[in-house]
């Protein structure tokens, strides 16, 4: 088996993360895998997701024998591995995040909550998961001593080959243009929510449009009050992004 290495890219839902698994499980040298934490997530929790039962009979659903399978062994020199922060429950291991390349993807809450609510009825902070991402970041930094790498969708729909040839630089990879295109269809890493989540995914070949500079028109009510839980933990991690720092 090759020395594999671990990239932990963290985000929240409506957040171009499954076209990032896309953009790295289309690589040769990679295998991905799709929110490995899901069914352990759904099994304790006893949240009310669609096809909660059929995630649940798919997948191992034992946190810490999930974390075993997040360490591998892989048969692939990188296993790039999508979670969301908001599935990390408390008491859920998060020591093996120490052995992985932390990256987070970050988007504006209003634009996650604007498409999150076309999907979901019911939502709340935690669902988008942005103040348990800067707990992780915090606690894998504490783990480590480095920080974790901070990328944003928009700057990767507003560039895709710079961003990811950036993203890819900053977590020790060599870009690879099979990242930018891919066929269409489902894929065998995809969950089995997939057939709820991923009509978008499954029709695209590449990267989406950029995505409008203007912030989507203002929430309504209930929606206002989760994007300002979120937008203090948002602005911290954004301020440290890598699009701040190449200037895109």
């Amino acid at each position: 088996m090759p020395d594999t290495k671990i990239i932990a890219m963290w985000s929240g839902p409506r957040n171009l993360s499954t076209a990032m698994m896309r953009s790295f499980g289309n690589r040769t040298d990679t295998c991905a895998m799709d929110e490995p934490f899901y069914g352990a997530y759904l099994a304790a929790s006893g949240a009310d997701h669609p096809m909660r039962e059929a995630v649940m009979a798919s997948m191992e659903c034992d946190p810490d024998a999930v974390a075993r399978q997040c360490l591998g062994p892989f048969a692939t020199p990188f296993s790039y591995q999508k979670h969301m922060p908001h599935h990390m429950l408390p008491g859920f291991p998060l020591d093996w995040a120490a052995r992985a390349t932390n990256v987070f993807l970050i988007r504006h809450p209003r634009r996650v909550l604007a498409s999150y609510a076309k999907k979901k009825e019911s939502v709340s902070e935690a669902d988008i998961g942005y103040r348990r991402m800067l707990e992780i970041d915090r606690h894998v930094t504490e783990l480590t001593g480095r920080q974790s790498v901070v990328v944003a969708s928009e700057d990767i729909l507003a560039d895709p080959e710079g961003m990811l040839s950036a993203l890819c630089a900053a977590i020790g990879m060599d870009f690879d243009p099979a990242m930018l295109a891919w066929e269409a269809g489902p894929r065998p890493e995809d969950g089995v929510w997939g057939a709820h989540w991923y009509d978008a995914i499954w029709r695209s070949t590449g990267f989406s449009t950029p995505e409008s500079m203007a912030l989507p028109a203002e929430l309504p009510d209930h929606l206002k009050a989760i994007e300002a839980e979120a937008l203090p933990a948002y602005e911290a991690m954004a301020a440290r992004r890598i699009g701040a720092a190449v200037g895109s």
